[in-house]
């Protein structure tokens, strides 16, 4: 059995590809952990520029991840996709070991 099935594989590709990268990842940390935020204060708490935090914003919103909403005018952010959690915790127990190890490696 195959671990995706041949007809996901570019649905899956684009999913991790979207996970890439460290400034979308902290936004989607700080998401985590506060609910629902907007914008300004989103990026501060990523410590990205706002420029930065919408470029980014955009392409998760994109992505299915994230939903926006607005509030006169504020933007507000949030997680929408429920295995985003999920996703970032197994990955990150993957390669705690590794990141551990070197480490400890470079310790002595």
């Amino acid at each position: 059995m195959a671990v995706v099935a041949e007809e996901l594989l570019d649905d899956v590709a684009r999913r991790f590809a979207l996970l890439s990268d460290p400034t979308r990842l902290r936004l989607i940390g700080v998401l985590h952990e506060a609910g629902e935020l907007p914008s300004g204060e989103l990026a501060e708490r990523a410590r990205v520029t706002p420029a930065n935090a919408s470029q980014h914003l955009g392409r998760l919103l994109a992505g299915g991840i994230v939903a926006r909403r607005r509030q006169g005018t504020s933007v507000y952010y949030r997680i929408v996709d429920p295995t985003i959690e999920e996703i970032c915790r197994i990955v990150c127990a993957g390669i705690e070991p590794a990141v551990r190890l070197r480490e400890a490696v470079g310790a002595r």
